[in-house]
Order: structure tokens, then sequence, then C-alpha cells
């Protein structure tokens, strides 16, 4: 999944890229036979690492690698230039299985054997550029905790309904979502472990849940909608590997927040893992919805010993009730409905793979170690990341009791107000 740049997301929220409001595309692509001359001929004159030019046609690539390779599917990569999309697009460029690789984001990224176009998944214009491509893995989304959650919710949405139309409408057989296993729900009596065709029972209260659930909607609707197109859906455990969510954040505090009678279980997955498991997806050697992650799970005691890092035990409602306050006056990025996800157990059966001849290359605790290290000299309390300054004045315990206390000091004023 790819966090656009702060730059290309601020642009994007400006300005929709409906047809009556986008800048004229001034060159199209070439016909099929033409393509590889076209591409070809273009970069011989350019200089690798020029800047874009608006002007130019933004489908200019560097020349596909040439290589013998007649069979296999050409795949297309959307959100392909960061994040778990480079990591694919590297991975199947360099795969003997895979015929040629499409990227698609809203810049050029670094994979040079790919052909690079370069648009906003929005774009109705997307469908000529995976024009030839048999598979199409979508992982154009932004799940950053500081984006706009109405901005974040109609890129995800539309850009999702956009790829599934397009797809079906040049004759792609397969689109690939990407969601997460968070859409089962962390519920209290949920099974360890789910089975991969548990019900979803999330709820669309925790960061960017809401936006998964209508993405697999629109997975589970569009065969129906587009004959002939399969949808394949691969939904990772808590992502580790570059990532930064309100889970990964859970390990920046300095204390470990456990609400007092929860049953907190923890199963990670490293991106190099849900890129193997992608690639899998993308050669049809498994299809359907799967759940990919390391096998079994650590009980929150097993983390705390290896880690080292101590627990702050609360009651229920302060909780609750100082995440939600302090989410709604802006102290916090993350609603309290993320709370759920620390709390309850949501960890998942990775058979499916299992059956299909994958394996994970990481174990639960190795994929905690490599966060740890990853997150050291990070301070965040209560979802909020906090400066150096910040947190050594304020201290473990004491930043924690601060935000709590501003919260309440919040609630109190607006009683006395509404008294007056």
């Amino acid at each position: 999944m790819s966090s656009p740049d702060p730059q290309v997301r601020a642009a994007r929220n400006l300005a929709d890229p409906s047809p009556e409001n986008k800048p004229e595309n001034k060159s199209e692509s070439e016909p099929e036979n033409k393509a590889e001359s076209k591409f070809e001929s273009d970069s011989e004159n350019e200089p690798r690492n020029r800047p874009a030019d608006p002007a130019e046609d933004k489908t200019r690539s560097k020349p596909v690698r040439s290589r013998s390779r007649s069979r296999g599917p050409v795949v297309a990569v959307t959100g392909a230039a960061t994040g778990v999309g480079e990591l694919l697009t590297a991975r199947l460029a360099a795969s003997e299985e895979i015929k040629q690789v499409i990227a698609v984001d809203e810049r050029r990224g670094e994979v040079s054997e790919a052909m690079w176009h370069v648009l906003d998944v929005r774009d109705p214009a997307i469908a000529e550029k995976l024009r030839g491509a048999d598979v199409v893995v979508h992982l154009a989304l932004d799940l950053d905790l500081e984006t706009d959650p109405a901005a974040r919710t109609a890129y995800n949405v539309r850009g999702t309904q956009t790829v599934l139309t397009a797809a079906a409408a040049v004759g792609v057989h397969r689109v690939v979502l990407c969601t997460s296993a968070m859409v089962y729900g962390a519920l209290p009596d949920n099974d360890v472990p789910l089975a991969e065709d548990a019900e979803l029972r999330a709820t669309a209260e925790a960061t960017g849940v809401g936006d998964l659930l209508e993405i697999e909607r629109l997975g589970r609707r569009a065969p129906r909608a587009h004959p002939g197109l399969q949808v394949t859906v691969v939904r990772p455990t808590v992502l580790v590997g570059g990532t930064d969510t309100a889970l990964t954040r859970y390990f920046e505090s300095p204390r470990l927040l456990v609400v007092a009678g929860s049953r907190p279980t923890w199963q990670f997955c490293h991106v190099d893992d849900l890129v193997t498991a992608l690639e899998y997806a993308a050669l049809e050697k498994i299809d359907g919805e799967f759940a990919v992650g390391c096998d079994g799970w650590l009980e929150q005691a097993e983390v705390e010993e290896l880690s080292g890092v101590r627990r702050m035990e609360l009651p229920s409602a302060v909780a609750l009730g100082a995440a939600a306050r302090l989410h709604r006056i802006g102290l916090t990025p993350s609603p309290a409905g993320d709370l759920a996800y620390t709390m309850h157990p949501w960890v998942v059966s990775v058979s499916r793979l299992h059956d299909a001849g994958w394996r994970p290359s990481w174990t639960n605790e190795e994929v905690l170690a490599a966060l740890l290290e990853e997150v050291e000299g990070r301070h965040t309390v209560a979802g909020r990341r906090l400066g150096r300054k910040d947190a050594t004045a304020a201290g473990a315990a004491g930043a924690t009791v601060a935000l709590l206390g501003t919260a309440a000091l919040v609630r109190r004023a607006r009683k006395a107000r509404r008294r007056f």
C-alpha cells in the first residue's frame, strides 16, 4: 500500500481529476504495436533523472529491458513508486515468470525495467494505460494518519472504483486488492485464530477501516457488474517495515497502554512477506480472499517481555473516554476506534496461502524486533508523536497524564460554559 508524498497529497486535495477539471494530456499512448518503439525513441534523448515537464507526455519511460519472456502475465501495479507498491514492482520486474510490468503512480518511480504511466488513479484515462495487462494489483491507497479523513476516503474509494471499472473496460481478467485483516474487527468474542472466511465485523470507527470495508464491498460487487473480471483480496495483519500506523505507533510509547480486562494478541506481517503473497496473487497461484502474516501470534505478556517495555494499565472507561476526547479536540490523529485493535484479538489463520505453497520468511518475534529497531528514538503518546524536547520534558507517564489531564480540563471547561 502506498502512502502518497505529502506534496502530492496536498496538490491532489486541491483539485478533482475529473475530465472537465484535469489538465489536457497532450499525447496519448501509441497503439500496442508501436508502444515499444515509442518508449525507446523517447528515452534515448531524455536524461534519466530529468524533472518531469507537465507539457511533456506523462507516459515516457526508460526502455523495458530486453528479455525473452514470451510467456507469463503482464502485470500492472498502481501506487508503484512508493512503499509496498515499489517493492512489488521491483520484484515482479526481476521475475522470469512475469512478461512485463506496467507501473502507475502520481510520480515516476525508480524501477527502470517497468513501463511507467504518471497519473492519478481516479483519472478515467487510466483505462488506456492498463490496456494489455492481464492482472492489476491495486496498491494506490492513502492510509496516512495525518490525512483529512474525508479526502482520504474520497481518494481510496473513488480510486478503487475507477481502477475496477477501467480494468474491466480494457479486458483485464483479474484485479488484486489489498486491504487489511482489520476488516474482521477486534472483538472480545473473536475466535483465536479467526478463519479466513469469517464474517467481517469491523466498524468504520478505526482509522481507514471504513475505507477498507467499502473497498471490500466494491471488490465483491465487481464480478457481478463486470462478467469476466475476477477479484482477489489480500488482508495483511499488523504491517511492519517502513509503515506508520496507529498500531506501529503503539510501540513508540514509553509505556504500552493496556486496558484493564482486555486480552491483546499480536500477529505481525513484514512487508517482505506481503510482497511475496501479492506476487502469488499476481501469478494466480492463489485467488479469492485470504490473509497474510506470520504463523501464530504473541500474547501481550510475551510482547512486553520481548520488548522490555512495561505496561500502563487503565480502566476501559478512562482509556476509551480520554481517547475519544483527545481525538475530538485535535490533540491526537487516532480515533478511539483504533484502541480496540490493542484490546481484543483479531489474529487470523493464513492456511490458504500455506495450501498454495507459500511460507512467511519472518516470525512474529523477528518482526517485533525489527519494529522496535525502526521506532527507536520516536516518542508517541496516545497516538500523538512528540518531539524530543516534548518527550524529555514530559517524561514517560507524565506525558500520558498531561494529555489525559488536558482532556479532563477541556471537559470541565465545556461543562462550566453550559452552566452560564
